[in-house]
């Protein structure tokens, strides 16, 4: 699954992901594969597991700031229900270009922690159900695995129903 590492070109945003597992005190389970992960299906495919056990990473934009939602890949989020659930304004699609600025990583890659600065966040309970969650690292062929616990606390995230 992992590309042979002499061959690989060390990517800086899945260095920085790398960099704030270890600052979380978590071990690197950053791999990378030859094909594009960039869609949870895909990643699903590559690694091995059901989809729901993909963790997207998503940006939003919200009051004119970013918010992350972590969603399993099995769903799509009903942002009206997180805003009211929340006492948030509208929660909105987020453009590639404001993902980019505030998170440092590209739309498909977008890792759950190593941004330029900490995002508001809020973890997908559906997740809880998966021994073994595997999150964005980063780039489009970089994956991470986490546990539901892990996720929950190195990103700081409050949990809650997406759906």
């Amino acid at each position: 699954m992992s590309v042979d590492s002499e061959t690989e070109v060390p990517n800086p945003v899945v260095e920085n992901v790398r960099a704030a597992l270890a600052a979380a005190g978590l071990e690197d389970t950053v791999v990378v594969v030859p094909d594009s992960v960039a869609t949870a299906a895909a990643a699903a495919a590559v690694l091995g597991c059901e989809v729901g056990a993909i963790a997207n990473s998503l940006i939003f934009e919200c009051g004119g700031e970013p918010l992350l939602i972590l969603s399993s890949g099995a769903g799509k989020v009903d942002t009206k229900k997180v805003a009211r659930d929340h006492g948030l304004p509208k929660i909105t699609r987020a453009t590639p270009e404001f993902v980019l600025e505030h998170a440092g990583q590209p739309v498909g890659g977008v890792a759950p922690m190593g941004h330029r600065e900490p995002i508001r966040a809020f973890l997908d309970t559906d997740l809880e159900q998966y021994p073994v969650l595997w999150a964005g690292a980063g780039s489009h062929q970089a994956m991470l695995s986490i546990s539901y616990r892990q996720l929950l606390q190195s990103t700081g995230a409050t949990e809650t129903a997406v759906r």
